[in-house]
């Protein structure tokens, strides 16, 4: 049976909804802005997080309110029905992905809703046992780049894992600084990304430099358009990786050549139905999967490392705790594996 099928039934009540700010200074010259979304039904509330990463769309949506059509009897594919046919924007968004984010936060919090007012768990409902979630923490390292990042939580977990934005200023000296701690399992060269402040050109130097230096660790989002950087990368295809473009399945059959291996992130593929048949067709094409964050503030964090319990734990998850992102993160956060009680009621990380 489709994933979509075991969840698509589920009988869900919506009396009405509510919205909740979260905003966190992430960086020096970064406020990062998301809105939990909260559906109420029968005396319960599920949530979800809306990850759009403009902070005027974000204060936009908050002070619109509850402003959408969600009350009344229905399954969930009903509801994510009504929730895709409405714009859920009261201006076009800046980036068109943002629209898929935002369906995220209303059907995850109506997949939680229904599992909590059927008393189900999402890990019962998909007939799956979840595992311990691996996971890494994701880095960039600042300009110019140094080892302090990497080594400030190294002290504080030193099994902790890594996974890296390499950017052309990083150094051999760096780059034999970063080998030698071992811990570096993912080089994302952000390739894929253009316009954005994290964009990285195909700089076929860094790629030899990482490529020889790295030779166990998996290579995110190169950009092959660049023949030299396609001749470095030629004989590295097995540990290649894939981000930034992968919104739907198509995305994954228009790749340059098959993958072992992709990021699998909820709130970009966007709708639940498509997210299971994503799942189901990386499974049956035998195509690893691992899950991506979003900088999330609240419940979304969670809810991607629940998803990445049941469908990839054993992979290099870019899902640590959230408190990994601040600039000096605190001691005493949960080494990876992250393990929980999965039979809770509902679709949250369980605490």
């Amino acid at each position: 049976m489709a994933t979509f099928d075991l969840l698509a039934d589920l009988p869900l009540v919506v009396d009405d909804y509510a919205l909740e700010g979260l905003s966190a200074a992430i960086s020096p010259d970064m406020v990062r802005h998301c809105t939990v979304v909260k559906i109420q039904g029968q005396a319960e509330v599920g949530v979800g997080e809306d990850v759009v990463y403009s902070a005027d769309e974000q204060l936009a949506f908050q002070r619109a309110g509850a402003v959408q059509p969600l009350a009344g009897n229905w399954t969930l594919g009903e509801f994510c029905e009504l929730v895709e046919g409405l714009d859920l924007f009261s201006q076009p968004p800046e980036m068109t992905v943002s629209r898929l984010f935002r369906i995220w936060a209303f059907e995850s919090a109506a997949l939680d809703l229904a599992l909590r007012q059927g008393g189900l768990s999402l890990a019962g409902a998909l007939k799956r046992e979840p595992q311990p979630m691996r996971y890494v923490a994701s880095l960039r390292l600042g300009e110019p780049p140094t080892l302090e990042p990497v080594s400030k939580r190294l002290a504080l977990d030193a099994t902790l894992r890594f996974k890296l934005d390499a950017t052309s200023s990083w150094t051999p000296e760096l780059i034999a600084q970063l080998a030698d701690t071992g811990a570096v399992d993912s080089v994302d060269f952000k390739g894929m990304y253009k316009g954005t402040i994290v964009d990285q050109g195909a700089d076929p130097v860094l790629y030899q430099r990482v490529v020889e230096a790295f030779p166990d660790a998996w290579l995110e989002d190169p950009d092959l358009s660049s023949p030299e950087t396609a001749a470095v990368l030629a004989h590295e295809h097995a540990r290649i990786t894939w981000d930034a473009p992968i919104h739907s399945i198509a995305d994954i059959e228009a790749l340059p050549f098959p993958p072992r291996m992709v990021n699998i992130k909820p709130s970009r593929i966007g709708t639940l139905r498509n997210l299971c048949a994503t799942y189901d067709y990386c499974a049956e094409q035998g195509i690893g999967a691992y899950g991506g964050g979003q900088t999330e503030l609240g419940p979304g964090r969670g809810q991607a490392q629940y998803l990445a319990a049941v469908f990839h734990p054993d992979t290099p998850n870019d899902l640590a705790p959230s408190a990994y992102n601040q600039t000096d993160p605190p001691a005493g956060l949960p080494a990876s594996p992250l393990v929980a009680d999965f039979n809770v009621p509902g679709f949250r990380w369980p605490v």
